[in-house]
């Protein structure tokens, strides 16, 4: 299954003891995902449209605890209008009565996760969206997220207008929102395991390149030594330019550091580095026939 199936299923699973939180998850499903209509005998129905069967029995606890509504059984006319002045008109905005609550605020925000939510695989990227096909639904929608301080984001793509989040942080932070812990655990440990990872990539690569530019240096190096001796000869080097020479051409892959101490006595690095800069600079001198 996928993490996105594994968080619906965590939050289809939780059931808030507060009948008030009931009716704002419940109004959530509905208003996103719901389906309501009168079969051939002028009764009422309500389903759930959703590929997700545990979204579906979801809805359907919601609507047994808090109205005693049994899963594929006709509503009357009073029955259906009982459920309609509980969670508003399904196809405007829940009504902001039901939502006044932090609790129901995020009994609001796990059913719209249910319902039109989805997120991507952690360990390839951080993405999680809600598709909603109202523009006035979506606006509640990143309202309500805004109220926890969760920044969204908003894009239309096709016919639907879509709530998304794309920052770790932020995913993690809504997950705590919708009660929905194990996920949200599974989450960050993806994410540590994901920057050690991208931590020992960037330090080996920093490496590389380090151990990259010292070769190179000491490749130019060597070449100007080698380009001084033909033209010059390093017997008419000064007595510190032509030690100097003679140590870097024996020990090509030794880092400065390293080549003073070579010397007797040794030399610090910024020693090696200035008698290899003036070696470099004569090279440069005959090249250009100085």
């Amino acid at each position: 299954m996928s993490f996105s199936g594994d968080v619906k299923n965590e939050l289809a699973r939780h059931i808030s003891p507060a009948r008030h939180c009931q009716i704002a998850e419940l109004a959530a499903i509905i208003h996103f995902s719901g389906q309501y209509g009168r079969d051939d005998n002028g009764l009422y129905t309500i389903g759930f449209q959703t590929e997700n069967e545990a979204v579906v029995r979801k809805g359907f606890t919601l609507l047994k605890k808090t109205y005693n509504i049994e899963t594929g059984s006709a509503l009357t006319y009073q029955e259906m209008r009982k459920v309609l002045e509980g969670i508003g008109d399904p196809e405007e905005p829940v009504s902001r009565i039901l939502l006044k609550n932090s609790c129901c605020q995020r009994a609001f925000l796990r059913g719209a996760f249910l319902s039109v939510g989805s997120m991507s695989d952690p360990s390839k990227g951080y993405h999680l969206e809600f598709d909603c096909t109202d523009e006035a639904k979506a606006d509640q929608l990143q309202e309500v997220i805004g109220h926890f301080d969760i920044e969204s984001k908003r894009i239309l793509r096709k016919k639907y207008h879509v709530v998304y989040l794309k920052e770790g942080a932020g995913i993690v932070d809504l997950l705590n929102v919708c009660e929905a812990p194990v996920s949200l655990m599974n989450l960050e440990n993806l994410r540590i395991l994901k920057e050690m990872r991208n931590s020992v990539n960037r330090r080996v690569n920093c490496e590389t390149a380090n151990i990259a530019k010292t070769v190179n240096a000491a490749a130019k190096q060597v070449e100007d030594i080698e380009y001084i001796r033909a033209h010059y000869g390093l017997q008419n080097l000064s007595q510190g330019l032509r030690e100097m020479a003679e140590i870097r051409l024996e020990n090509q892959d030794l880092p400065l550091k390293e080549l003073g101490e070579c010397f007797s006595p040794p030399i610090g690095k910024s020693g090696v580095n200035h008698r290899l800069r003036k070696l470099s600079e004569l090279a440069d001198k005959l090249r250009s026939g100085l």
